[in-house]
């Protein structure tokens, strides 16, 4: 699989984008804030190889490496790289994402085990926080927010107030589908209502071009698809697998990995049947339904 090279967006002075097209499976966005004396770098890679690439590109824009890295979530796509940066960078992320971390381990080799990672030590925050916290990067004031459970349960969002440039993290992907598996679905509704709260101009997701709050609209409209064929389906008895088989996809079948709509599923039938938010599901049954969903074909790992 061949895909385009990752690039830099500047949409305020000292402030970069990090996008890996074509940021499907394994392909996140990362970004970095500097004054030229310090730097604060927002997730890193899901390789050894593209964490690498990510740390010249930081190097290459005249910013001095980071001191600080802030991971959106645990997942290995925004934290496989932690340790290119580590110990010379601290690494600071919510409370349950260290924990998340911990436990996942080195999840994404064992679900794609033909990816090479290369030699991936896992790297948790350092440092963790609960509900919010504010950095500074010179004169630039960083806001640090928990969602509540969204995407995982270990969210964060990276808030420029003064620029209106916000990373999402996960809670955004543009042109792609959301992932509720480890998350919550009425989580990331929520979490769509604090992000526009925050009024900002350039949103910086997860995966995908940049864009703008529009994408929260997008967002919204499908979480909301995907509650009312939950309802739908549970009630006529069906699996989410049956579900999502007999869904009609409508304006997100251009949206890249489509077959994440029976693991959220999965989740909203959880939510449901009243089980807690957040609450683990059976990984290997959502997977394994990911996979029938998508023909058979194995999900493939981007990166």
């Amino acid at each position: 699989m061949t895909v385009a090279e990752p690039y830099l967006v500047q949409p305020a002075a000292g402030v970069y984008a990090y996008v890996q097209p074509d940021g499907g499976w394994c392909l996140n966005n990362a970004g970095f804030v500097t004054d030229g004396g310090r730097t604060l770098l927002v997730d890193t890679a899901a390789t050894d190889r593209r964490a690498r690439a990510l740390r010249d590109a930081v190097t290459a824009a005249g910013a001095p490496l980071p001191r600080t890295v802030v991971n959106t979530h645990h997942h290995g796509d925004h934290t496989y790289g932690n340790g290119v940066f580590a110990p010379e960078a601290l690494i600071l992320g919510h409370d349950n994402a260290r924990a998340e971390q911990l436990a996942a381990g080195h999840q994404l080799e064992m679900i794609w085990p033909a990816t090479d990672f290369g030699a991936i030590e896992i790297t948790a925050p350092d440092l963790t926080y609960s509900d919010r916290m504010t950095l500074h990067v010179g004169g630039t004031e960083v806001r640090i927010v928990h969602p509540g459970v969204a995407h995982t349960t270990g969210d964060s969002v990276v808030w420029l107030p003064h620029q209106r440039i916000v990373f999402t993290g996960d809670l955004v992907f543009a042109g792609g589908t959301p992932f509720l598996a480890m998350g919550s679905l009425a989580g990331s509704l929520r979490a769509m209502e604090l992000l526009r709260s925050l009024d900002a101009e350039t949103v910086v997701p997860g995966h995908g071009p940049l864009t703008d709050p529009s994408a929260y609209e997008a967002t919204e409209r499908y979480l909301r698809y995907v509650a009312e064929l939950a309802r739908e389906g549970r009630g006529a008895g069906l699996t989410p697998l049956e579900t999502a088989r007999a869904a009609d996809l409508g304006e997100f079948a251009a949206w890249r990995e489509s077959e994440r709509l029976v693991a959220n599923l999965h989740r909203a039938y959880a939510e449901l049947a009243g089980e807690p938010e957040g609450i683990p599901l059976d990984v290997p049954a959502v997977l394994r339904d990911m996979t029938a969903l998508n023909g058979g074909t194995p999900i493939p790992c981007h990166a």
